[in-house]
């Protein structure tokens, strides 16, 4: 696998989400919903999502990972589908499960692609391609700010999405010819050693539900921002759109430069770095809470941007880091899509609460989650990590001895064949 690939599927998978973050305002407005009638449609992203999240890993394990431009294709289609076709309820409910069903996938793809190729270069590639997923965010929500705010694409929506449709496609194919199709090249295996790992795939699995049960937290407090940080300068403060659009644009920078600068933190400090993370996101979702203005506003969104940048690369690297190699990214695939599912309830759960009693109210509920996440991320992370890492480190070190006795066994049919006189 070329090293781009998975840096090509994050940038694409961020513009899409920079554009869907930007657009929430307009896409309530065409659809003619309130706040709560959105939440209840956010959640059908999640209804979406799960199957199709079960169903992708193991389409992986069977097809390859150029599977994963396949369903960067299917993510750029639902977006275009959400805006020419979600003029209504109805028809918004639909959108977001198509939507949710694309994103999901795509997104436990671009996650197994990542942890391989990290697993085969030995760099942090995963926490540099999420802070590439920001990148791409912050530049997708200004450019569709201000697209949305001018005259000059109409119908402005369906505009917007079009535009990031054209980045998307460009990204899978970068995607598709850095990935194949098949499984990855390995030594074989003896039919014992495939019911071992099997059995080691049963033991990992409440493990990495752990590490997918708090990610979930994190992600949940993520995608609150992204999605709902321009409605909240949009209905408090009352920002036009190409102001609003500095709420998720602001959100996602400082998560890029974050995520680009302390990845080497995972590694050598992931407890402290998970109680830091949890405690400024507390303190900036109150700040945006309570903020007088647009300035403070942005403000509070920077600070949480800070404390959840790290939160899931950090949990996910620490929970695969011994997993075998072989057995890495069907761990990336259940511990990922776990998480997901935080990622898309979030924002639902956010527009139920806002329709109920507030906006403000819905993001000081996001302060009580990450104190929560502060007091239980750290000791959840380490005993999952203790769990695989024991049991995983042995798998490894029996996949390494099965691979030398390959590797062993080719050699000495080398040199018998070499003494072998030939007729």
């Amino acid at each position: 696998m070329r090293p781009i690939a998975p840096y090509a599927a994050f940038a694409s998978f961020g513009v899409f989400w920079g554009v869907w973050g930007a657009s929430l305002p307009a896409t309530r407005a065409q659809a003619d919903v309130t706040d709560a009638q959105l939440g209840t449609a956010l959640l059908f992203v999640g209804l979406g999502a799960v199957p199709a999240m079960l169903l992708t890993g193991r389409l992986l394990d069977r097809v390859g990972t150029r599977l994963s431009a396949l369903l960067l294709g299917a993510l750029l289609l639902a977006g275009l589908g959400l805006a020419l076709l979600a003029h209504d309820l109805a028809a918004l409910i639909v959108a977001m499960a198509v939507v949710g069903a694309a994103s999901g996938a795509a997104d436990v793809a671009i996650n197994a692609i990542a942890t391989e190729a990290e697993a085969w270069s030995d760099r942090p590639i995963l926490a540099r391609s999420h802070g590439i997923f920001s990148a791409a965010v912050v530049v997708a929500s200004v450019a569709s700010g201000v697209a949305l705010n001018s005259a000059l694409i109409v119908p402005p929506l369906a505009g917007v999405f079009g535009m990031a449709a054209l980045l998307i496609a460009a990204g899978s194919l970068v995607v598709w010819r850095g990935t194949r199709f098949g499984q990855p090249d390995s030594p074989a295996r003896p039919h014992t050693e495939r019911d071992h790992a099997g059995g080691a795939r049963s033991r990992r699995l409440w493990p990495l539900l752990a590490v997918g049960a708090v990610g979930a937290i994190a992600y949940a407090m993520e995608n609150a921002f992204q999605s709902w940080s321009a409605v909240f300068l949009t209905d408090v403060h009352v920002a036009a759109a190409h102001i609003a659009a500095f709420g998720p644009a602001a959100f996602a920078a400082v998560a890029a430069v974050a995520r680009l600068t302390l990845a080497p933190l995972s590694r050598s400090h992931p407890a402290a770095l998970l109680v830091a993370g949890g405690a400024a996101a507390a303190i900036g979702s109150a700040i945006l809470a309570a903020s007088s203005g647009v300035a403070t506003a942005l403000l509070g969104i920077a600070l949480a941007a800070l404390g959840t940048a790290m939160l899931f690369p950090t949990l996910l690297g620490r929970a695969v880091r011994g997993v075998p190699s072989r057995q890495r990214g069907a761990a990336t695939s259940l511990a990922a899509a776990t998480a997901y599912v935080g990622f898309l309830a979030g924002p639902a759960c956010m527009g139920l609460v806002a329709g109920q009693a507030g906006i403000r109210v819905a993001f000081l509920s996001v302060a009580v989650v990450a104190v929560i996440f502060a007091i239980i991320a750290a000791p959840a992370s380490r005993w999952a990590s203790s769990h695989l890492g024991g049991r995983h480190a042995q798998d490894a070190r029996e996949d390494e001895a099965a691979a030398s006795l390959a590797d062993g066994g080719t050699q000495r049919a080398s040199a018998m064949a070499r003494r072998t006189p030939r007729a």
